[in-house]
């Protein structure tokens, strides 16, 4: 007997054969079927979200155009309270001239009244003259002695005001500062004033005026009265000290940097943008956050 057994192929036949053909072409019609309702789906799911890309353009675009003419706004109230200003110190300027002035030619007049007293007082009326002389030195001591503690409590006003000044400027920057910066997409969680970092030794390494955080990322704050050129600075190098401090001591937190000022100079608001310092300036009795479209802050 042969190991090889014979298989045989079963034979379908024609109506057999017809009815698989059917079943076959029922089958793809229903998967052509499928093919264009899942192809008529996705078109319009792309004109569902092409839609709202355009309305979210729209939007932006009008946002931009409210912040522009925003901007526009209070430049020129600024411009228009920066000239008021200007002419209010120059007619001040203009009446201490004049108050000079008129002091100046007093004191002449006086002192020629005095010179031609001097003249007709005959030489008995020396030792009068001489007694005059002595209690008009002594007076005029006093007035100068007056005068310079008049000095004194004027320069520590001024200075007591200035610190006022700062810290009004410093309250007025840090109030909801964490709410604008959302904007931005940076969301703190906390707000610290006045944050002093020392050494291990204990030794003075830096000061922060105001200090955002949250888990990943730290945003250090320089308010000044009046900001500088050397206050941008500065506050680049007093960023760079504490990122090397930071690293050192294992803390990987991203760093950023923002200066604010009650007056902020021309010439300061682009060098502090141009080292990718976020800029806050006052806007009445709250700070906006006052950098161009497309600013890309420094990271440390």
């Amino acid at each position: 007997m042969s190991d090889v057994q014979e298989h045989k192929s079963p034979v379908l036949s024609f109506e057999e054969f017809q009815a698989e053909l059917q079943e076959m072409s029922r089958r793809m019609d229903r998967w052509f079927e499928e093919q264009a309702r899942r192809s008529e789906e996705q078109a319009k799911e792309q004109a569902r979200r092409s839609a709202e890309l355009d309305r979210w353009f729209e939007e932006q675009a009008k946002e931009r155009a409210r912040w522009s003419e925003e901007q526009a706004k209070e430049q020129a109230r600024r411009s228009e309270e920066q000239a008021r200003r200007s002419a209010e110190l120059d007619r001040w300027f203009e009446e201490q001239a004049k108050e000079r002035a008129r002091r100046s030619e007093e004191e002449a007049r006086r002192s020629a009244e005095l010179a031609k007293e001097e003249a007709r007082r005959s030489e008995e009326e020396a030792k009068e003259r001489a007694r005059w002389s002595a209690e008009l030195a002594k007076e005029e001591a006093r007035r100068s002695a007056a005068l310079n503690r008049q000095f004194a409590e004027t320069d520590r006003k001024i200075s007591k005001l200035g610190g006022r000044l700062g810290e009004l400027v410093e309250n007025l920057v840090a109030s909801n500062l964490s709410e604008k910066f959302k904007d931005w997409r940076f969301f703190f969680n906390r707000t610290s004033l006045d944050v002093v970092f020392k050494n291990p030794d204990g030794t003075f390494l830096a000061e922060i005026d105001i200090l955002l955080e949250n888990g990943s990322t730290a945003l250090m704050v320089e308010v000044k009265s009046k900001l500088t050129i050397d206050d941008v600075k500065e506050h680049l190098e007093r960023i760079g000290k504490l990122r090397r401090y930071a690293d050192e001591h294992g803390d990987a937190r991203k760093f950023l940097g923002a200066v604010a000022g009650g007056i902020i100079p021309e010439d300061v608001k682009p060098f502090a943008i141009k080292n990718g310092l976020f800029v806050i300036e006052q806007s009445g009795e709250t700070s906006v956050i006052a950098v161009p479209d497309g600013f890309v802050p420094r990271s440390w």
